[in-house]
C-alpha cells in the first residue's frame, strides 16, 4: 500500500523544512514564495515500539517497519483556484495524495516575509480550506451538469452518480468540506472516479517558534477550538533536532522542556488520519508491520502479503502482540489459549501478531 501526504500551506508557513525534518532530505527552504514549485517526495519510518520487542523474542534476522511518503507541495495563495500562483500546478499535486497535512505559521518573524502580511493562523487556514473548496466546486459542477443529462436515462446507476453529486455541490456551495458529505452505498460506487480536493484528511501543524512551544496550550487554544485536529510543533527545533546526533538530542529537547521529537507525534498523526492500523509478523527471518485500513478482514490483510494469500486464505493464526511478548513464545501461549484461529469474517486489530494459513 502506497500511502501519500501532502504538506501544504502558504508560503513561508515552514512547509519544505518541516520536509526536510521529516525526510531528513534537503528540499529548498528559502525566504521567499514558490521556492518548491516541483514536489518533493520523501519515506519516513512509523515508529513502533512492538517490532524491536518482537524482533529479541523470535530472535529476527531483520526489521521491517511500515512508512509513510510525505510530499512537500509549493505554497498556495489566494486566487490558487483561479490559477494564481501557479495555483493549478499545484492543486494538481494535491489531489495524488491520500491525505493533506497543513502547515499554519504562528510564529512571529520579521525577518520571515508573510505572503498576507502578518501572521494570522485562522485566516491562513481558512484562505487554503477555501482555495482547496472553490477548486472542487468548480470540478464538481462541471461534472455534475454531465451527470443530470445522464440521469434521465433512468438508470439505478446514473440517477445515483447525479445524487452523488449534488450532494457534494450542496456542502461546497454551503461553505463546507466534500468530507462531511454521506452517501448511500449505491452513491460511493456510482462516484469512485470523482477526486475532490476537500474529500482528503486533514491535519494541520501549528508552527511554533522557540518560545511558543513552551506555552502550547494557550498559544493554540482559539485555533483549536475550530480546528481540533492540530499538532503543535516547532519546525527550526525539529530542523535542529534531525541534525544532531543521537546522544545529544535528549539533552537538546530537555532544553525546551520536550520530552521527545515533534516528529513522532507528527508520524503518528498522519497514520491515525488515513484511518490506518498495523498488523505484525514476527519469526527467525523478519518481524515486519504492515499496514491496513481499519476494519480490514483476515484475507484482505493476507492480501498485503501476497495477492494469492486473498484468495487462498483458510485461516490466521492470531494474538496480541503483548500476549505474545508476556508468554516468551508461541507454545506457551498456545498452552494458555491466546493464540486464536479466525476465519474469513475476522476484523483485524492494530497490535495483531498473525500467521496466515493458506491453500498455497
Amino acid at each position: 500500500m502506497s500511502l501519500k501526504i501532502g504538506i501544504v500551506g502558504l508560503p513561508n508557513v515552514g512547509k519544505s523544512t518541516l520536509f526536510n525534518a521529516l525526510t531528513k532530505q534537503h528540499a529548498p527552504a528559502a525566504n521567499f514564495p514558490f521556492t518548491t514549485v516541483d514536489p518533493n517526495v520523501g519515506v519516513v519510518i512509523v515508529p513502533d515500539e512492538r517490532l524491536e520487542k518482537l524482533a529479541i523474542l523470535t530472535k529476527s534476522a531483520k526489521v521491517v517497519p511500515t512508512a509513510i511518503e510525505f510530499v512537500d507541495i509549493a505554497g498556495l495563495v489566494k486566487g490558487a483556484s483561479e490559477g494564481e500562483g501557479l495555483g493549478n500546478k499545484f492543486l494538481s499535486h494535491i489531489r495524488e495524495v491520500d491525505a493533506i497535512i497543513e502547515v499554519v505559521r504562528f510564529f512571529p518573524d520579521t525577518n520571515v516575509i508573510h505572503v498576507s502580511g502578518g501572521v494570522n493562523p485562522k485566516e491562513d487556514a481558512e484562505t487554503i480550506n477555501m482555495e482547496l473548496a472553490l477548486a472542487d466546486l468548480k470540478t464538481c459542477e462541471s461534472m455534475l451538469s454531465k451527470a443530470k443529462k445522464d440521469a434521465k436515462s433512468g438508470k439505478t446507476e446514473d440517477m445515483a452518480r447525479a445524487n452523488a453529486l449534488q450532494k457534494y455541490f450542496d456542502a461546497l456551495s454551503a461553505g463546507d468540506p466534500a468530507r462531511v458529505v454521506t452517501l448511500t452505498n449505491a452513491e460511493t460506487d456510482a462516484s469512485k472516479d470523482v477526486k475532490l480536493l476537500t474529500q482528503k484528511p486533514i491535519l494541520y501543524i501549528a508552527n511554533l517558534d522557540e518560545q511558543q512551544i513552551k506555552d502550547t496550550n494557550n498559544i493554540i487554544a482559539t485555533f483549536k477550538e475550530k480546528y481540533p485536529n492540530v499538532v503543535p510543533l516547532s519546525v527550526k527545533i525539529e530542523q535542529e533536532l534531525a541534525e544532531l546526533p543521537a546522544d545529544e538530542q535528549k539533552i537538546f529537547l530537555a532544553e525546551y522542556g520536550l520530552a521527545h521529537s515533534g516528529m513522532d507525534d507528527l508520524i503518528l498523526a498522519g497514520y491515525k488520519l488515513l484511518g490506518l492500523i498495523t498488523f505484525l509478523t514476527t519469526g527467525p527471518d523478519e518481524s515486519r508491520a504492515w499496514t491496513v485500513v481499519g476494519g480490514s478482514t483476515a484475507p484482505v490483510a493476507a492480501g498485503k502479503i501476497h495477492s494469492d494469500f486473498e484468495k487462498s486464505f483458510i485461516f490466521a493464526e492470531t494474538i496480541n502482540w503483548q500476549d505474545l511478548l508476556v508468554n516468551g513464545s508461541y507454545a506457551a501461549a498456545r498452552e494458555k489459549g491466546l493464540v486464536r484461529n479466525e476465519g474469513k469474517e475476522y476484523v483485524v486489530k492494530d497490535g495483531d501478531v498473525i500467521i496466515f494459513k493458506t491453500g498455497l
